[in-house]
């Protein structure tokens, strides 16, 4: 009778184990989301700064470019 004990605390132990794996699995999907809304944002943030250098880098005069980029164009 001793090995269906064994089994049973084994079944509990386990069933405890899965409960402890779908928290665990859970706050992990919570930080992913997290993560990727924070990198999503970031892109966006990168994105409209570069736009801004762009537009700043054309309103700057020719003169201004070196002298090896005036020969590239």
């Amino acid at each position: 009778m001793s090995t269906l004990e064994d089994l049973a605390d084994r079944v509990e132990r386990l069933l405890l184990r899965h409960d402890e794996l779908k928290r665990t699995a859970a706050l992990l999907e919570q930080q992913l989301a997290a993560v990727t809304q924070e990198r999503d944002s970031m892109r966006i943030r990168l994105s409209t700064a570069r736009s801004r250098i762009d537009a700043l880098l054309e309103r700057l005069p020719n003169e201004a470019a070196p002298k090896n980029a005036r020969s590239t164009r």
